[in-house]
């Protein structure tokens, strides 16, 4: 537990101005100068955006960058007033669902795995993409192919973390998708928590209803749910366990 998964370079903290067009926001560095800088987050952020909030950004060195800059962290209190840094860049949680496969730290969820692909097509027509196609190793009990579909989880309340925060079509449609493939194979669905104050996982009911409808249906099909927790650092993340589901 604790384990560091993920090191880079230290981080640049400001102050969060203003988040607009989904896709941009404007932070004053601790210099005193101010970047707009890329959000690749484009959900509502719920309970993370605060006006004066301390953040940390990236910056890449890539030319053909439009803006260097990338908001990677906020900083929120806990229910105890304790300072929590939230990841909220949301391209970063596969990369830590992967990691996390690769460490075996699932292996009691899901066995031993040989052999990890990425974005592989599947459902009905083949249109829609899984974020990981697992495929077990022989001495794993259970031979069938692992499709796992990764939700970055950056909403809670109280101790409990929620995902959707907002209506979700895709969200939707993954869960229908991966309910498809039960029994032939394995539907995993894996929250990325992406901040340490989550004790347990739920789906966001008042967010989405429908999404917390279909989740129920897909858990009673069989789907499994891996709630992954991670602690965000200036200069890496940490493994926090896996967390319980919670439902009414």
């Amino acid at each position: 537990m604790n384990e560091r998964i993920i090191e880079f370079e230290p981080l640049i903290e400001g102050f969060l101005i203003k988040r607009y067009k989904r896709f941009l926001a404007d932070i004053q560095l601790d210099t005193g100068k101010i970047v707009t800088v890329h959000c690749a987050n484009t959900g509502p952020m719920k309970g993370l955006l605060n006006d004066g909030s301390k953040v940390r950004i990236s910056l890449s060195s890539s030319p053909k960058r439009k803006l260097p800059y990338t908001w990677e962290q906020v900083r929120v209190l806990d229910k105890d007033t304790q300072e929590v840094w939230v990841g909220i860049n949301t391209l970063f949680a596969n990369k830590l669902i992967k990691k996390v496969i690769e460490n075996n730290f699932l292996r009691e969820k899901i066995g031993d795995i040989e052999k990890i692909k990425s974005e592989v097509p599947y459902g009905k027509e083949k249109k829609s993409r899984i974020d990981f196609l697992l495929t077990p190793k022989s001495s794993n009990p259970d031979n069938r192919n692992i499709y796992v579909e990764v939700k970055n989880t950056t909403w809670i309340k109280e101790n409990v973390a929620l995902f959707p925060d907002t209506e979700t079509k895709r969200g939707q449609k993954h869960l229908v998708e991966l309910k498809e493939l039960i029994p032939e194979s394995k539907s995993v669905l894996i929250p990325c928590i992406t901040r340490k104050d989550a004790d347990f996982f739920s789906s966001g009911d008042e967010a989405d209803p429908l999404y917390g409808e279909l989740f129920r249906k897909s858990l009673s099909a069989g789907m499994i749910v891996i709630p992954c927790c991670f602690e965000f650092h200036i200069d890496h993340v940490s493994w926090n366990g896996i967390k319980s589901l919670k439902l009414d």
